[in-house]
Formats: structure tokens, sequence, C-alpha cells
């Protein structure tokens, strides 16, 4: 399998549930395929009538998972969905989400996103106590915790449970009559809630809402969780206030910029940033300015507009390729870049270009893309990136866990602008970033870009393969 040369970050996954819908799979459906995005190695539905569950897990994409006889068989007024990009270790079938266990003759099953930084520390005791894991996945972590607590009943003991998790999780969990939300109190990764008639709608992004045209309520506050029965809805906030650490990478790359989350629309958040990159890096000699579609777009846009310099598509995204491709003779050079994105020379040809990208992990894309835009004519080639460097790994659900994936970790800019072969480089600052975001410094984990983690770190994490 060849992943099209894409070294962009990727996000651990996306969920989605509906309770109180006689279609509840099939919106789950539509919802996880609004939510792609997040994660596109493994989904899943669970659905439940209120007495019994019936699931459908696979590897690979929404659309090629679920037939109309799989919704049809998903039966039930509840479901509970996910996709799935896993972060470290295999990508299996036995991974895939939402995960199902049986307990005192129910069912229960959870999908999450994000990761837990005291895994390994939980599952050697677990392990010391007799637990058997059916998994690599963190995730199931908090399933033998529960059972650990049952005896306090469902409610209590899953409260009992998170209060031992340590790390970003936005859950989604089901029994055969309830569904509960339930976002960590720093509120790392985002998760909302909608309205449907009388059915009720949890998602990572409203963008997922918005296809289903279900109403955005608001968004699951960090530290609350929502139980939805038969009974209504009732919300518990259970934990110790806690200052927030939204990841601000969601603003940057992750989330759809139709979306609307952490109190912001992230087209808008990725437009500021563009303007902001143009106050801090100026090229106003430049002849057009361009994104590398798609993640660029919108930074590009802000920075045009701010500059007055034209924006232009001066490279063209295949949208239909797939994840994996047929490999061409060597002689093909640079085939895995052109495949997907190719420059448009007219347009570039001796010209003075400002390239605006929404950040810079490994480099070894870019690089070969700027080699296009180098052969394609320019005379120019200068980029501006709507972040600061990242030079600290992630521990909270992003796919660059160690300092050896980073370029900018051992690279300063002037190294990595040589490295990349252009003519200029500039980060955003983390005070211009965050001047975008029109929020303090506070409300945000910063740690990929200055080190300071806002929930410590397992010493053990890296060394444990455990996945979400």
């Amino acid at each position: 399998m060849n992943h099209l040369l894409d070294d962009g970050p990727k996000e651990s996954c996306g969920v989605f549930g509906v309770y109180g819908h006689p279609e509840a799979a099939r919106l789950t459906y539509y919802g996880l395929y609004a939510l792609q995005h997040r994660g596109q190695e493994s989904a899943g539905i669970v659905a439940s009538d209120g007495k019994r569950f019936t699931d459908r897990r696979a590897m690979g994409l929404v659309p090629d998972i679920f037939s109309e006889r799989d919704l049809s068989r998903l039966s039930g007024h509840i479901a509970n969905g996910h996709v799935r990009y896993s972060t470290t270790g295999s990508s299996v079938l036995g991974n895939a989400q939402p995960f199902i266990i049986s307990y005192a003759n129910h069912s229960l099953c959870v999908g999450h996103n994000g990761n837990l930084v005291n895994a390994a520390e939980l599952r050697t005791h677990l392990e010391k106590e007799g637990s058997i894991f059916q998994t690599t996945m963190d995730s199931e972590i908090v399933m033998h915790i529960l059972a650990h607590n049952i005896h306090q009943g469902f409610e209590d003991g899953l409260v009992s449970a998170l209060a031992e998790l340590q790390g970003a999780y936005s859950f989604l969990f089901m029994t055969e009559d309830t569904l509960v939300a339930a976002r960590d109190p720093q509120g790392f990764r985002p998760l909302c809630m909608g309205r449907l008639g009388d059915a009720y709608v949890f998602a990572s992004e409203t963008c997922a809402l918005d296809l289903i045209d279900a109403k955005f309520e608001r968004e699951v506050e960090a530290g609350e969780v929502v139980f939805v029965d038969k009974n209504g809805l009732r919300s518990l906030k259970p934990f110790v206030r806690q200052r927030h650490a939204h990841c601000i990478f969601e603003f940057i790359y992750f989330a759809r910029p139709d979306s609307y989350i952490f109190g912001q629309t992230v087209y808008e958040v990725r437009k500021r940033q563009g303007a902001q990159l143009f106050k801090e890096y100026p090229h106003p000699d430049a002849d057009l300015v361009m994104p590398f579609p798609d993640s660029g777009n919108y930074a590009a846009l802000g920075y045009a507009a701010a500059s007055g310099l034209p924006f232009e598509m001066g490279m063209i995204r295949n949208h239909y390729v797939g994840r994996t491709f047929i490999q061409p003779s060597q002689d093909m050079r640079d085939f895995g870049v052109r495949v997907k994105l190719n420059p448009v020379r007219e347009l570039i040809e001796g010209k003075k270009v400002v390239i605006v990208e929404d950040s810079i992990i490994r480099g070894t894309t870019t690089m070969a893309r700027v080699q296009n835009i180098r052969q394609a004519g320019a005379a120019e080639v200068h980029m501006v990136v709507a972040c600061p460097p990242h030079r600290y790994p992630c521990h909270y659900g992003i796919d660059f866990s160690t300092k050896g994936e980073l370029i900018a970790c051992d690279h300063q800019v002037d190294q990595i602008q040589e490295r990349l072969g252009l003519d200029s480089l500039g980060y955003l600052s983390i005070e211009g970033l965050l001047e975008a975001t029109s929020a303090r410094r506070r409300g945000f984990c910063l740690a990929c870009f200055d080190g300071n983690y806002p929930v410590a770190v397992d010493e053990m994490a890296g060394k444990f393969c455990l996945e979400h």
C-alpha cells in the first residue's frame, strides 16, 4: 500500500451517536460520512432496540463498509458510531470501534476520540488484578475499570472509572437503553450535542449535525458527563473544574472548515491565521498567493485578502485518488506527488510565489511539492506556515508521538528553509496564533509548540503500543 506520500498529521478518530430516532443507525452512517476526515482506517456502528445490540465494524471507508442491507439490519432507536485512525501500532479489525463488552448480562460499547496518557500504568495494574485484554486500544481500559466499579451502579461506576483517566477523551458510551457522552476535564477534543425533533445527537464536529439537518444545541462541556435514556437528558459535572486545554491543532488542521468548535467557526479562524501571517511576513513584491490544497486554502485566502495580492490555485488536486495505487515504473519520477497535486505551469512560470501551508510536520511531502513548483518555472518560492514550528511530540491523540518525526525538532527555521528549497520561510508566532483564535493562552493546549504539557505524560506511554 502507498499512502500517496501524505506525511500530514493524522487525527485519531471521530464519534457520532443518536438516541431516540427510529433510523438511528442510518443517521449515524451519514454522521460518520461527514466525519470521515477524522479517520479513514476503520469504521463501525452499534445499534440497539432497547434490548440487544447489532453491529457492523470493518476496515475501510464509511461508504465502502455499510450497505443498505447493513443499515436495515442495524435496527433500533439508539446508535453509536466511530471512524478511526490508529496513531500507533497496528490497524486491524480487532481494534475497530465502537468496542463492545458484555458484563452482568448486559452489553456496553464505547467510541473514543483522544489518548490516555496514563494508559500503560492503568493497564499494567489491571492485568496484575487478572484483567484480560482483547485489543491494544487504550479505549478498552476504561471498560475494565468500569467493570471493577459496576457494583456502584452504571452511572456512579462510570464516573468512578472516568476519574481514574488522565489525558484526552471524548467518549460515547452506549448500553441497551442509554447513550452517554463524556468529555475530559481539560476539553482537549471537541464534542457537541444537537437535536433532531425529539432525538438527541452527539458528534465530534457540528458538520455532522448539519448533514442530517440536526439543530446544534451546545458543546458538551469539559468535564461533563451527559446521560440520555427514556427519562430524557441529565447532565453531571462530577470533576473539579480544571484549566481548559483545547487542542489548537483542531483549528489549524483537523476540523472541517464548516464546523463550529471551541466556540468559533473553523473557517473564520483559519482566515485570521492567514491575515496574521501577512502581518508577520509580508511579501509585497510577490505576484500571487497560493495554497497546497486543500489544507492551506483558508489561511491562503486570509493572507491574500490582507495583502491585496491575487489568490490563485497554483496546484490542482486530483479528488479521485484513492488510498492505494499500482506502483509505476521507477522512471516516472515524483509520481506519488504529481498523482495527487499538479502545478499549473502557466500561472507559476516566472512568478514570485507565496505558498501558504497550514503546518509542516515531517517535511518530506512539502519538499517534493516545492520541487514541483520550482520545476514549473517559479522565479521565487516563499512559504508561510499558519502555525509555529512543531518541536515537541503530542501525547493527546495526534500521530506524531516522538520527536524524531518532527523536522523542526532538530532543525532551525533557516535549516528547514534550505532543506525544503525555499527562498524564505516564516512560521506564525504563538502570539499570532492566539491572536487569530481570539483566545487567551490558558484556554488551549500548545504543547506541540512550546513543550508545556497540560497533563503530565506517563514515561511508559511511548513504549506501550496503545491505540484508540
